[in-house]
């Protein structure tokens, strides 16, 4: 698994070993994170699912919107436990959330069948890295690097085309999150994350992990 930085099978002599380790994939909004998880065919856990509903306590403010892109508008705590469960059982309710309305609206059940690999992708998933790797869960996690550019292009046909909220709060986010994406990939490099610069080169780790 030549320039694959991959901990699946790396576990001291009498661990445990799980059913089923993750991938997790992260990149900035509209990089193509959702289209790469089907494209190799593995299972995938969309990390989306776990936003918490707009009326939670404590959710984190911009002005007089919610700020969805800061990690505590985020289930953290169960995104960690519903990956573990997968990984051990093999299967798991995963939430049903709907971005228009700001809420959860149900659970679907996943099956990870024969699969030892998943994928769980979305902007948060660096921050599962090392509880996963305590756990012994992870295989490997991938950062999708591409142009700012580029992905504000296909954020904005994305949550255009999903009715995802407003125009002009699309907008305004799209122009912010591009100016941060640079700082907000290192960060994500920093905390683990190996970094490719295309969906093909993402998908050619993800082949290699799993064969």
């Amino acid at each position: 698994m030549s320039g694959v930085q991959s901990e699946l099978f790396e576990l001291p002599e009498g661990s445990y070993r799980p059913r089923a380790r993750v991938i997790l994939l992260t990149g900035p909004s509209g990089s193509g994170k959702t289209s790469l998880s089907k494209r190799t065919g593995l299972p995938s856990v969309a990390l989306d699912s776990f936003y918490r509903n707009d009326d939670a306590p404590g959710m984190p403010m911009r002005g007089d919107l919610i700020d969805w892109d800061d990690v505590n508008s985020w289930d953290r705590q169960g995104a960690l436990e519903t990956l573990s469960e997968l990984c051990t059982e093999g299967t798991a309710e995963i939430p049903i959330y709907d971005i228009p309305s700001n809420r959860r609206t149900g659970t679907a059940p996943l099956s990870l069948g024969d699969n030892k690999l998943f994928i769980a992708e979305g902007i948060f998933a660096s921050s599962l890295i090392e509880p996963l790797r305590q756990r012994q869960l992870l295989a490997a996690a991938i950062c999708v690097a591409r142009s700012p550019l580029r992905n504000a292009y296909f954020r904005l046909l994305r949550d255009l085309s999903e009715s995802r909220k407003p125009v002009p709060v699309l907008l305004f986010r799209g122009a912010r999150l591009a100016a941060a994406e640079p700082s907000q990939v290192r960060a994500w490099i920093g905390a683990g994350c190996q970094p490719v610069k295309s969906l093909d080169a993402a998908a050619s780790l993800i082949r290699e992990l799993n064969r």
